[in-house]
């Protein structure tokens, strides 16, 4: 997939250890797309509290 200049994309991947990466793909990252993306990529890699709502959210999906 192609993404134009006023998109932005969160890319996350899972390793067979269980391994979450988060990356962030825009052709232009001065845009705002990028920038909330961006945003977004550096809430789930520092804050311990939003990964742990997303884990919970995560966990009562599969139930």
């Amino acid at each position: 997939m192609e993404l134009t200049n006023n998109q932005a994309a969160l890319i996350i991947e899972t390793s067979d250890t269980g391994e979450i990466t988060v990356n962030v793909a825009s052709p232009d990252f001065d845009r705002l797309s990028g920038k909330v993306c961006k945003a977004i990529a550096m809430k789930l890699m520092q804050d311990v509290d939003f990964q742990e709502e997303i884990m919970r959210m995560v966990e009562e999906d599969n139930s």
